[in-house]
């Protein structure tokens, strides 16, 4: 799949809609395999990326984990790290 694509689910703050989209985004051009749509195939890419938006939000408000909630910074360095480790 997209390494692009973050998960959303249980952090503070939570996920905003810019995410979401972002998220979302990313998905249809995977499925589509457009970076970027022609004319032709605009309306049907943009009303892809609004349901999946949708999608994507009902499925992040319905989820439920007794996890503690993740740090958003604290995630973004373990992510550095592993890069570092992996790439040098």
């Amino acid at each position: 799949m997209c390494r692009n694509i973050k998960t959303l689910f249980n952090f503070e703050p939570p996920a905003t809609e810019d995410e979401i989209h972002a998220s979302a985004l990313q998905f249809v051009r995977k499925l589509s395999g457009f970076g970027r749509p022609s004319q032709a195939n605009e309306a049907a890419f943009d009303r892809a990326v609004v349901e999946v938006s949708e999608a994507a939000r009902k499925l992040l408000t319905s989820l439920h984990t007794h996890a503690p909630t993740r740090d958003r910074e604290v995630e973004a360095e373990k992510a550095k790290e592993r890069s570092r480790l992996r790439f040098g």
